[in-house]
This record gives C-alpha cells, structure tokens and sequence, in this order.
C-alpha cells in the first residue's frame, strides 16, 4: 500500500469507525428522528452540489423505484433503528453487532435466488459469527435490552439489503449521485415524519449535540464517501474491503476513550468471533481453487459504507 493509501486507509477507518460515538451523543438530547433528518439533510447539502456538477442526479433519477427501494432500506429505516437503539446499547455495542451484515449479506444473496457456492471456510465463518453474535446478544448486552438488539437486527438487516439492490438493479448509476439523491430524499422523507411526532426540540441543543450532529453529517458521511472513493481508487476494492474489520475496533475504543463505555471479557470474545467469522465468510477463492473468484465475486458484500456497510462496486456506495 503507498502512503497516500495508508492514509486514506485510516482516515476511512475513523470517518466509518466514529459514527456509533457521536450517535450516542446526538441522541442523548435529540430525538432519533430528528438526528437522522439534521445528519441527512446537512450531508445531501453538502454532496448534491458535487452531483450536480458531475451530471449524475438525473440518471439515478429515471431509476427512481430501485431508488426508492434502497432509500429505505438502507438509509431510511436503518439510520432510525440504529440511532434508537442507541438510547439503550453502548456505542461500541452498536458498532460491533453492525460487523455481522456480512453474514447477513450471505442470507440476503439466498433469498434473492443470488446463492453463493459457499466453501467449508465459509460455512465456518458462518458459524464462527452466528456464535459471536450470541456471545454479545446474550452475555454482553443482557435480556433488559432486547428490544434495542432487535432494532439492531433491521439496521443489519438492511445494511445487507441496500447494496444487494443496487448490485441487481443500478450498478451502473454514479455512485456519488446515489448517494446525493438517497440523503436528499432521506431528509425530505424525515420532515413530516418530525414535524408529526413532535420530535422537533423544544430547546436549542447544547454545542456538544450539535456538534455531534456536524460530524455524523460532515466526517462520517459527506467526507467519509469521497475518502471511500478515493481509496478504492488506489488500492483496489478487495484491499478495501479490510476497513470492515477496523471500524468495529474504532468504535470500542472510543466508546470507551470518550464515553467511558466499559469493554468486558464477552465484548472482546464477541468482538473475535464475529470479525473471524466476517472475514472467513467474505473471503474469496484463491486463483486456481476449484471456483473461481469470478464465482465467487457475484453476490458477495464487498466494503463498508457505515462501518460494516457492504455494497458491490465503487460507482454504488454510499456514506
């Protein structure tokens, strides 16, 4: 890797690893649904410009029901579950169950008649995060919180869905007009949804709230996605793809650092099983081996979005 890849690498790694810190935050004074409108709405302010420039809103415009579909299920309902089960899990919880959309990712390419040929390893892999999943589900976090894994399972869930939707049907759109257009169309769904609900604050937030809410949009979305771009570009979206196992370790570290989030003996057992399981469920044919990596490239997830967010090719992905 060059230097300018090491620090595109690690830049990517905090931009996708912080996100669950400052959600945290923004949610202890705001109500998620207003922190997903100022988050969206802030982003799609600053990327629609550049996508404008770029000529790449109209096209991803006349594709508006696939649109549409990975709107909501990867941004929309997502961003909602996970901020609202914030408000009961630790930050570095929250980014560590997200290192499991991998092994969602698996069922997804089943269910849309995508199946993977899948290895021993890979089955192993299977296994090996299904029992870190559980190791943090029901030794780390405890039965007072199962509402929040639930919503964490649609977060997962739908980090899964969203790029398989864009691999079927909208490969060839702009990626950074996707992402415009999915943000923009995020806030403006989220307007009536705050206005209705009373999630509008009564009282200005404090400095540290809106600050939080400037980062979420700014660092860990706007920027988050032109660094994406700019490191797919120079070191190959397989090389890539190992920022999904950085961005979890981020997360506790300043879950722990910043919020004084305590890490348990089943948060770091936990934390093992489901990136190995990660890793040996992603991994890719060798060249010679009886698939090829051609076989093996077409369903499954490839690089985060939002910490593990997968999603198929450079030109699709979102922040």
């Amino acid at each position: 890797m060059t230097r300018r890849g090491v620090l595109l690498f690690a830049g990517l790694g905090l931009a996708w690893g912080i996100p669950y810190l400052f959600i945290k935050i923004a949610v202890g004074e705001l109500e998620p649904a207003m922190v997903v409108l100022s988050r969206a709405g802030l982003a799609a302010i600053l990327l629609m410009p550049l996508a404008l420039f770029r000529r790449e809103v109209g096209p991803v415009l006349r594709r508006w029901r696939p649109m549409l579909v990975y709107t909501v299920v990867e941004i929309i309902l997502p961003w909602y579950f996970l901020s609202t089960a914030e408000e009961r899990l630790p930050s570095s919880t929250a980014g560590l169950l997200l290192a499991a959309v991998p092994l969602a990712g698996v069922a997804v390419a089943f269910a849309m008649g995508r199946p993977e040929r899948l290895s021993g390893l890979n089955w192993a892999g299977i296994a090996i995060g299904m029992l870190g999943v559980a190791a943090l589900v029901g030794l780390d976090v405890g039965g007072s919180d199962l509402i929040a894994v639930a919503q964490m399972a649609v977060v997962v869930v739908g980090y899964a869905l969203g790029p398989a939707v864009l691999a079927r049907w909208m490969s060839d759109l702009p990626g950074i007009g996707v992402v415009a257009v999915s943000l923009a169309g995020t806030a403006v769904a989220y307007v009536p949804f705050v206005l209705l609900t009373g999630a509008w604050p009564s009282a200005w937030p404090s400095g540290q709230a809106i600050l939080a809410i400037v980062v979420l949009a700014v660092v860990c979305s706007a920027l988050a996605f032109v660094l994406m771009v700019s490191l797919v570009s120079e070191i190959g979206p397989v090389k890539a793809t190992a920022i999904t196992y950085v961005n979890p370790a981020v997360a506790i570290i300043a879950g722990v650092l910043v919020l004084g989030e305590q890490v348990t003996v089943w948060t770091i057992v936990g934390f093992v099983l489901v990136l190995g399981g990660s890793y040996f469920v992603t991994r890719r044919p060798r060249p010679g081996d009886a698939r090829t990596a051609s076989d093996s490239a077409a369903s499954m997830p490839t690089v985060s979005a939002e910490g593990p967010d997968e999603a198929p090719a450079v030109e699709t992905r979102r922040p």
